[in-house]
């Protein structure tokens, strides 16, 4: 099998600019992720993709459909893509989280492996084993083909981590921008990571970094 993958970080939400944990929950494309969105669309305007997917969260699909419109290509919705559910921290600054609850915070930050949000949250792993549940299925549907994938922070850098054959413990070594290109080569032998959050394609979004 090769599967040769282009993976984008969603654009910016209201809740990106505010530094707001997201998860399960959404809010709508800030005016800069809309620029963006058309952007990222522009980038990979000229790319042979045979299909755009998404996770089922608005941000995700939003930002996937102006790539799509670009090709002609309807978006294709995968719940396994979907972001890292926070449970109660849905919607909380990162400050209130880390004034509420410092010792989960600093787990997260320097053990995350190691974290299980309250309220009924996922842990890494959680996420870990439904977003290569979905890796699988794009694999064995798109031999030979290039797809693009809009996922989020969480679950786009769990790929990558998967790719460099790097643990969950690793998930802060990777910085992926919003609507930061990366591209993946899958085989039945061995992968590449040919390219990590590149964002030539934002020069000319106001803000945009």
């Amino acid at each position: 099998m090769a599967l040769r993958l282009f993976l984008i970080r969603h654009a910016q939400t209201l809740w990106n600019r505010d530094r707001r944990y997201q998860g399960w929950q959404d809010s709508p494309l800030s005016d800069v992720g809309r620029g963006q969105a058309e952007a990222v669309a522009r980038a990979l305007s000229q790319e042979p993709l045979k299909a755009v997917y998404s996770s089922t969260l608005g941000r995700a699909r939003q930002t996937a459909a102006a790539i799509a419109a670009a090709h002609g290509l309807t978006v294709r919705e995968d719940a396994d893509f979907r972001e890292m559910a926070f449970g109660e921290w849905e919607g909380l600054c990162f400050d209130d989280c880390k004034a509420q609850d410092p010792d989960r915070f600093r787990l997260w930050a320097d053990e995350p492996h190691r974290f299980v949000p309250p309220g009924g949250g996922e842990t890494l792993e959680d996420v870990r084993t439904r977003v290569l549940a979905g890796l699988e299925r794009l694999r064995r549907e798109h031999d030979a083909q290039s797809v693009c994938l809009v996922a989020h922070g969480v679950s786009a850098r769990i790929i990558i981590l998967e790719v460099l054959g790097l643990p969950l413990e690793r998930i802060w070594s990777i910085h992926l921008a919003s609507t930061g290109i990366s591209e993946l080569e899958f085989r039945h032998d061995w992968t590449a990571l040919h390219r990590m959050n590149t964002l030539v394609h934002l020069d000319a979004v106001p803000v945009a970094r």
